[in-house]
């Protein structure tokens, strides 16, 4: 199974998440992660869709967002060729005494601490996919309270490929 991250820059309609997403579920289609907002130019939003399957399921998933009005451009990210993150918050139960090693290995991956209490601390990492799966590897041992990813967002390297609106 192959994995496609695409980016998409579409016109800031009301409805437009809603008919992108409509699209793969009225297909079939699963959807790894979705994230969108804003950009510098308020009547844009730039969306970016994780989605797995094999080269024909992907290949119709490109095919059929280019048919919809509100997209204006997609772009695939290829790795090397793109700039990819993602953010994580994630609570886990550690007490005072339990605290340091959790502050060694966040501070090794450049992670922040947003919230302590007495007995919880919750944790932000940006990161690649990677990077933060593996951060969380290292937390085995820790009981992880709660989770929230944010999907990836990304945009592909270099200004050659820039799509400009009037």
């Amino acid at each position: 199974m192959k994995r496609l991250v695409l980016s998409l820059l579409v016109e800031n309609n009301p409805g437009v998440t809603s008919r992108i997403s409509g699209l793969f579920s009225r297909r079939g289609f699963n959807i790894d992660s979705f994230s969108s907002g804003v950009t510098a130019d308020p009547r844009y939003t730039r969306i970016t869709i994780v989605a797995s399957g094999d080269e024909q399921i992907l290949e119709q998933i490109e095919k059929q967002l280019e048919k919809l009005e509100d997209v204006l451009d997609i772009k695939k990210l290829e790795p090397g060729a793109s700039v990819t993150r993602e953010l994580i918050l994630v609570k886990i139960r550690a007490k005072d005494t339990e605290r340091q090693p959790v502050i060694n290995v966040t501070e090794i991956f450049h992670g922040k601490f947003v919230d302590v209490t007495k007995d919880s601390m919750v944790i932000e990492l940006t990161g690649q996919q990677e990077k933060l799966d593996a951060f969380l590897d290292l937390l085995d041992g820790y009981e992880i309270l709660e989770l929230a990813r944010t999907g990836i967002t990304g945009l592909t390297r270099g200004s050659s490929d820039v799509r400009f609106l009037d």
